[in-house]
């Protein structure tokens, strides 16, 4: 399908023949839209809080570095691999029902994640709750996109954007909050932090389930693809052989699997998307269809989110790490000298709808500028204050950076959804959703693995140092970037 072809079938199908149990048409309301963006937020808080508490599960289940990493890697792979198939589940059995499985699926593995006997009980978990995200976060996008419209749908994406950003910042401020209170001591003992952060998300999943029951519409594609086997496979294959050697391969000294796997990577890459072309011009609908990719605003939006994703995961693992280790400070003041980022972050996203309507996607390219001088500031900081930083010294290049973030993560979530047919939601939101994910997994075991290699030679500020001036780069190639993008954002 051909770009105009897919633009015709926009505008000519603004509100498809979509079907729930008790509206003739599919209507989001407040309170679906409340709880569809809080089944966004469980997934990407989980990928984030369990940062502040990985020294806490090393002492108490003796893990060690690598089993340490794929309690984050496990998670973030499974996630990453099956969320463009959970998108496309959701389109073919209704994506109320998926969401709704989903976040039933995500409170009994976190509870399996927070009971955890030993570390590889606790992995397993981890996967099998990646897995559980998978089926529930594509279908929040695709319902907005299927159940809302006009002024609607572009309040609810800005919505989402913001929920994804602060989530992101909120996982390792809750995160040290629950480790330090350890509200659970009395039944655990001194292991009760780290497993609240994960026990935590049951109750919030058993009012997510009721919520969703009662107020979020059934939606489903009109005419529903069946799965794209091949394409999954090769998929998932993809992000294992590149993922999971760059994750696991520092820790675990560069064993010949890991360079084997990178080998790979490039071939089964190549041969998913042969597959998909070669579906897609035979007529069928494949995982990742090619000709979604036509789509200027899809193709240049993803363009951004890999390095804004990279630099932003890479940092979230790597400031937990300094703050924590480098400047021994306690999880719950870890967690406090994140939340100006947090909070600039929210009056950003606040401002943005109205920001964008007035100056178009420049508003992207303002906020890859502010979050520069923001990392520039806090490199400065840890050069001239290491070791004697606390909170307070780095509140300005926290708030810089997590302001100009909030005004670029909303908005590019909107450009790239914004010309996506309500018919293949569910596709366009699992591919968003997957780069995404799998970038910020790379992000993680990219700069994670050069900051934690760099710490025995140069030390924990010059460490810290190098990775922010990593992170600067991705930020202004971020910037440039966003030059390219549609200058109206529908």
């Amino acid at each position: 399908m051909s770009e105009s072809s897919v633009r015709t079938t926009t505008a000519a199908a603004p509100a498809p023949s979509l079907t729930r149990h008790d509206h003739p048409a599919p209507v989001l309301g407040s309170l679906g839209l409340f709880t569809v963006l809080l089944g966004a937020a469980l997934p990407l808080i989980d990928f984030f809080i369990v940062n502040v508490a990985l020294p806490t599960i090393d002492h108490d289940l003796a893990a060690g570095p690598a089993l340490l990493e794929l309690v984050v890697a496990g998670y973030g792979l499974a996630y990453a691999v099956l969320l463009v198939l959970g998108g496309r589940l959701g389109d073919m059995a209704g994506r109320r029902r998926l969401f709704l499985t989903g976040i039933a699926a995500f409170g009994l593995t976190s509870l399996a994640c927070g009971l955890a006997p030993n570390a590889w009980s606790l992995v397993g978990a981890r996967v099998a709750q990646g897995a559980a995200a998978a089926l529930m976060l594509p279908q929040v996008l695709a319902t907005i996109q299927a159940a809302t419209s006009g002024h609607r749908r572009a309040r609810a994406m800005s919505l989402y954007g913001a929920t994804a950003g602060l989530s992101m910042v909120a996982g390792q401020i809750l995160g040290g909050a629950l480790v330090a209170a350890a509200p659970l001591s009395s039944v655990f003992g001194e292991s009760a932090g780290w497993r609240s952060v994960f026990l935590v998300n049951v109750p919030v999943a058993a009012v997510g389930l009721v919520l969703a029951a009662r107020a979020v519409p059934e939606t489903r594609a009109d005419r529903p693809a069946p799965v794209d086997v091949p394409g999954t496979l090769l998929l998932a294959v993809s992000l294992l052989t590149l993922l999971a050697p760059l994750t696991e391969g520092r820790a675990a000294g560069w064993p010949l699997w890991t360079l084997v796997s990178l080998a790979l990577f490039p071939f089964a890459a190549a041969a998913f998307y042969r597959v998909e072309r070669r579906a897609d011009r035979r007529g069928l609908i494949p995982l990742v269809p090619p000709s979604l990719l036509r789509l200027e605003s899809l193709r240049r939006g993803l363009a951004l989110v890999v390095p804004f994703s990279v630099g932003f995961g890479g940092f979230m693992f790597v400031i937990a790490v300094a703050l924590q280790q480098g400047l021994e400070l306690g999880p719950a003041q870890s967690g406090l000298s994140i939340t100006p980022m947090a909070v600039a972050f929210f009056v950003a996203s606040l401002a943005g709808p109205r920001l964008v309507r007035r100056h178009g996607s420049r508003v992207v390219t303002a906020g890859g500028l502010i979050q520069g001088v923001g990392v520039a500031v806090l490199a400065l900081t840890v050069w001239r204050g290491w070791p004697d930083l606390g909170t307070a010294g780095l509140l300005p290049g926290m708030a810089i950076a997590g302001f100009g973030q909030g005004l670029q993560l909303p908005v590019i979530f909107r450009i790239i959804l914004s010309d996506v047919p309500p018919e293949r939601a569910g596709v366009g939101g699992g591919v968003m959703t997957t780069t995404q994910q799998a970038t910020l997994t790379l992000g993680v075991a990219t700069l994670g693995s050069l900051f934690l290699s760099l710490v025995p030679g140069s030390g924990m500020r010059d460490a810290l140092i190098v990775t922010l001036l990593v992170q600067l780069g991705a930020v202004a190639l971020t910037a440039a970037l966003s030059l390219r993008l549609p200058r109206e954002v529908g």
